[in-house]
């Protein structure tokens, strides 16, 4: 078995392990274990299944399949600036999404995607697929992108079977970013995310840039633009 092979086998492990533990695995396990043993269980095939993937990743040559465009690097750079910006969003103001037992109006970011948290990693993913052109990195990405977005269906699938009333939720919100706003269920000053998310996502997006050399082993597309 080819090491991209087994670097697949293993995303996709993460992948369908997540679902299945997050969804209908989870009422049996925590019956039997409860929260306390569910919550290693689900730590122990997480670290083995993604970190095994990580740690795969990492020892794979990087190829290129493509050369990417010049032109890519100002857009790539917008979208990971936007993403960092939906994700300091998911975690300034408590979420329906992601909480149990929030009520109240749509804030922030939830008025342009009721899933601002995976929108962030379905951005990240879709940037890195591009701007690599890596096989492994293609995988793996492609992994967390549909973990981000296939999980969000199932996540509110679940929520309204267990709160009718987030079906209300859903309706004043949109899964796809600012389709809401667009279809007249919020209004276009939604369209501004807040001072917090947007101060804190522009610092996040410039320490991952920073960062992104020590971290990963090589610089961030679009990094030369500061330099």
């Amino acid at each position: 078995m080819s090491d991209l092979m087994l670097l697949a086998l293993l995303v996709g492990l993460f992948v369908v392990s997540h679902e299945l533990l997050s969804h209908p695995l989870r009422g049996p396990l925590v019956a039997r274990l409860g929260e306390k043993g569910f919550a290693v269980v689900y730590s122990l095939v997480a670290l083995a299944s993604f970190g095994g993937a990580v740690q795969l990743w990492r020892q794979m040559p990087k190829e290129r399949l493509w050369d990417t465009p010049a032109g890519a690097y100002i857009p790539a750079l917008a979208a990971m600036l936007v993403a960092c910006i939906f994700f300091v969003g998911s975690v300034s103001a408590p979420n329906p999404a992601m909480m149990p037992g929030v009520k109240g109006e749509p804030k922030g970011l939830q008025r342009i995607t009721r899933h601002p948290m995976m929108w962030s990693m379905a951005i990240w993913a879709g940037v890195h697929i591009m701007m690599t052109a890596d096989p492994r990195t293609i995988v793996l990405a492609s992994g967390v992108g549909v973990l981000a977005l296939f999980g969000t269906v199932m996540q509110d699938g679940k929520k309204k079977a267990q709160n009718p009333a987030y079906a209300a939720h859903m309706a004043r919100t949109s899964h796809f970013p600012f389709l809401a706003i667009v279809g007249g269920r919020q209004p276009w000053s939604a369209i501004w995310p807040g001072l917090v998310p947007v101060l804190g996502g522009l610092l996040l997006w410039f320490l991952i840039l920073w960062a992104h050399p020590m971290l990963i082993g090589v610089p961030a597309a679009g990094w030369s633009y500061f330099q």
